[in-house]
């Protein structure tokens, strides 16, 4: 009772007299350090939900930024080729003929380990709608096409593989020519190249499209070396591949208007979708 009623006595001099005042500042003082220790758990707390996240968040993340840089390279790419088409033919295309094609990101797993054999292994397959001919990019330029379709895997056959040509044209002036590979991963040939032919060292190789392979105005090559022999009616031009074909680990499937579509999934009412065109032979 006593301890009440000082108590009672004190809160009424604090309220009306504030003679406590001071003696309440001092105890502020004390008590401070104890409510700052009491407070860091909350703040460790909220520290570590703020700027502390999982492995597996990251790695999620860091793949769908892969993804996405993959994809926007890809347009670039076929941008630069459009806007030099339109300077050549000098007049401008309705943006509704310029249409993207589909892709389907796949990863390399594996490389062919016979050394006069430059083919890689993606992990895309047949259930992805992975068919044999389909053209392979990376975030650079045209890697080559599908030779081989597994259920669960493909293998891609690389452009500088000696028995691989595909039809190219100079993105300058639209010379056409062939690149073959030359068995090494970072050269190819181009062949029956005219003597007289307007091509020179630094230019631009795309694909041109011609025989419905490979999908037009993707980067193959630049050239780098081009030699004339009088006594021969035919260029010797070397070039150097755009696409990364020692370094990249993920891949662009390109499903072309003339060739396949990526497959369509199961509508609700759980029918099966119609059946895919196939690939063009």
């Amino acid at each position: 009772m006593i301890v009440t009623v000082l108590s009672f006595v004190l809160i009424f001099i604090d309220h009306r007299f504030h003679y406590l005042k001071p003696v309440r500042y001092s105890l502020s003082v004390i008590v401070a350090p104890v409510q700052l220790l009491a407070d860091i758990p909350s703040r460790v707390v909220e520290w570590s939900s703020e700027n502390v996240r999982s492995r597996s968040s990251l790695e999620e993340e860091n793949a769908r930024l892969q993804s996405e840089v993959l994809v926007l390279n890809r347009r670039v790419q076929k941008l630069a080729s459009t806007v030099a088409e339109n300077t050549r033919l000098k007049e401008l295309m309705n943006a509704s003929d310029v249409l993207d094609d589909q892709v389907l990101i796949g990863e390399i797993i594996g490389v062919d380990p016979d050394p006069y054999r430059l083919e890689v292994i993606v992990n895309k397959g047949s259930q992805d709608g992975v068919y044999e001919g389909q053209a392979v990019l990376d975030a650079e330029g045209l890697m080559g096409q599908v030779v081989e379709v597994g259920m669960f895997t493909s293998r891609v056959l690389l452009i500088t593989d000696v028995t691989h040509g595909v039809p190219v044209h100079v993105n300058r002036n639209g010379v056409r020519a062939i690149a073959v590979g030359a068995g090494d991963l970072d050269r190819l040939k181009l062949i029956h190249v005219p003597g007289t032919a307007d091509i020179v060292r630094g230019d631009l190789l795309v694909s041109s499209g011609l025989g419905g392979r490979f999908p037009k105005g993707y980067p193959v090559g630049v050239v780098t070396e081009v030699e004339h022999d009088p006594g021969q009616p035919f260029l010797i031009v070397s070039a150097q591949p755009m696409a990364n074909l020692d370094r990249s680990r993920h891949v662009l499937l390109v499903f072309s208007q003339e060739g396949q579509q990526l497959p369509t999934p199961p509508l609700e009412t759980g029918k099966s979708p119609g059946k895919k065109r196939g690939a063009k032979p």
